[in-house]
């Protein structure tokens, strides 16, 4: 779903839209109907003109003075994030990392489900992790071709992560979580986001004073 413009959505608007459609799901699980902008920005951090802004690129969701209906303002997000469906995901990776992935409740009442898990260790493969059976990575491009999957977890050692990378998108896949540090090269279309807990946390510590010695 866009808006009637031509020029595409900025890709920082897009990046705070699940912010937007997680707080309106604690809204409704609160019992809320309404919620103004202000409201939403004093929840998120942000000005309820960056809140507004950010969803006239998509239509007209409220009405002045009288704010957003929170079941509407939810299911609409959902179709911008096409989330009206659940994602089937591959897991690259079982390692510790892999093993809470694969585990990790939150993926499918927020539209993803994790049904693949491939690792190149034999020593992992045929083993069962959150109730799926890891497959060798030899089989990858077969299977994600045959479940036509889309979306996929990189979680390897650095080393691997860019070949990994290349299968995957050989395979046909188009949206790569990473969480091995380095920065994949990939071909134009394909949309990767990266989580390294280390470049979160030497982003915070910038803005830290070091303890007196």
């Amino acid at each position: 779903m866009r808006g009637q413009e031509t020029e595409p959505v900025p890709d920082v608007v897009v990046s705070r839209l699940p912010l937007y459609l997680r707080t309106l799901t604690f809204l409704a699980e609160e019992g809320a109907e309404i919620v103004s902008s202000a409201k939403l920005a004093g929840r998120l951090g942000l000005s309820p003109a960056q809140i507004r802004k950010d969803l006239s690129h998509f239509g007209e969701f409220g009405k002045q003075g009288s704010g957003y209906q929170v079941a509407y303002l939810r299911q609409k997000l959902q179709e911008i994030l096409h989330l009206t469906r659940t994602w089937d995901v591959a897991l690259v990776g079982a390692g510790d990392l892999g093993h809470a992935l694969a585990h990790y409740g939150g993926f499918i009442d927020r539209g993803f489900r994790i049904s693949l898990v491939f690792d190149n260790n034999p020593q992992k493969i045929g083993r069962e992790v959150g109730g799926l059976t890891v497959l060798s990575t030899e089989l990858m491009k077969a299977e994600l071709r045959r479940r036509q999957i889309r979306v996929a977890i990189i979680a390897v050692p650095a080393a691997a992560a860019q070949k990994v990378a290349d299968e995957l998108v050989d395979a046909g896949v188009s949206a790569i979580l990473n969480y091995a540090p380095i920065t994949l090269n990939v071909p134009a279309g394909v949309n990767v986001q990266y989580m390294d807990p280390v470049v979160h946390l030497q982003h915070m510590t910038y803005y830290l004073e070091p303890p007196a010695q």
